[in-house]
């Protein structure tokens, strides 16, 4: 097969993959804590059709190797956790994280989950959890006579009970972070799993440490911008249809080769 083939194809896949993971982005335009990703590529092997050439003596001018690439393929697709929106909800069990770090969880299999989604509920048990029943860690049990609930930027989560004028803390949110947060593992429902290319979390309470200061009756938005995404999706476009071209004319020319032959 013409090499030509290969490569461009090799592109148009990649243009797809890119196109898939913009996609994504923009479905997820309006997901809580969503961070957008994106397709990286990398060229393939090169063919030397010839090696570096001394011109006259050891002193002279040295030629450059001559080769040809052959296409490119995904290398990675990469996580930006770029800040998103702080958009006001008036809610007082939103809660959103303004600065680096992550609510910690825990999944239904026992394991850490970790999110910016900061949508919270309170259990048929009293118990903070997300909005997909999981338990906010360290667990935070809020009475059944609570009046009010406050949550600080430090993470204090305090309640009115009854008649009482004066609050009573009843836990602390703690936040979680990592030397490489693009390296944790996607699970969906806005959780995300430690790898060893994130490396081991670091917990802490907002406010200090690096940490993040949360904001309460707020979310934080999806960092996707929609004209980026979509200026990213033209470019995709039209490079898919280039190497798509490049097909075309490979294929010509080869037939205008079999055509000299007969």
């Amino acid at each position: 097969m013409n090499p030509a083939l290969r490569a461009a194809a090799t592109g148009m896949m990649a243009q797809q993959t890119r196109t898939e993971v913009i996609a994504n982005n923009l479905a997820n335009v309006n997901t809580a804590g969503f961070k957008r990703s994106r397709a990286q590529f990398e060229d393939l092997l090169y063919q030397t059709i010839q090696g570096t050439q001394v011109v006259g003596n050891a002193e002279a001018d040295t030629l450059p190797a001559i080769q040809v690439g052959r296409g490119t393929r995904l290398s990675g697709v990469q996580r930006l956790h770029e800040q998103g929106p702080i958009e006001q909800t008036g809610r007082n069990l939103d809660v959103a994280i303004e600065g680096d770090g992550f609510f910690q969880v825990q999944l239904p299999n026992g394991d850490a989950g970790y999110s910016r989604d900061g949508s919270f509920q309170i259990s048929d048990q009293g118990v903070l959890v997300t909005s997909a029943g999981y338990t906010v860690q360290p667990p935070i049990r809020v009475p059944v006579d609570s009046a009010e609930l406050t949550i600080s930027s430090a993470g204090v989560v305090t309640v009115r009970r009854g008649n009482d004028i004066i609050p009573q803390e009843i836990g602390r949110l703690e936040l979680a972070r990592f030397a490489n947060p693009s390296g944790l593992l996607n699970l969906g429902q806005n959780m995300l799993a430690p790898t060893t290319a994130s490396g081991q979390p670091v917990l802490g309470f907002p406010n200090d440490e690096g940490m993040g200061r949360l904001q309460q009756g707020s979310l934080e938005g999806s960092n996707v911008q929609i004209v980026q995404e979509m200026v990213e999706m033209i470019a995709a476009q039209r490079a898919y249809e280039i190497n798509s071209k490049t097909i075309k004319t490979a294929d010509e020319m080869g037939q205008i080769a079999n055509n000299i032959v007969t």
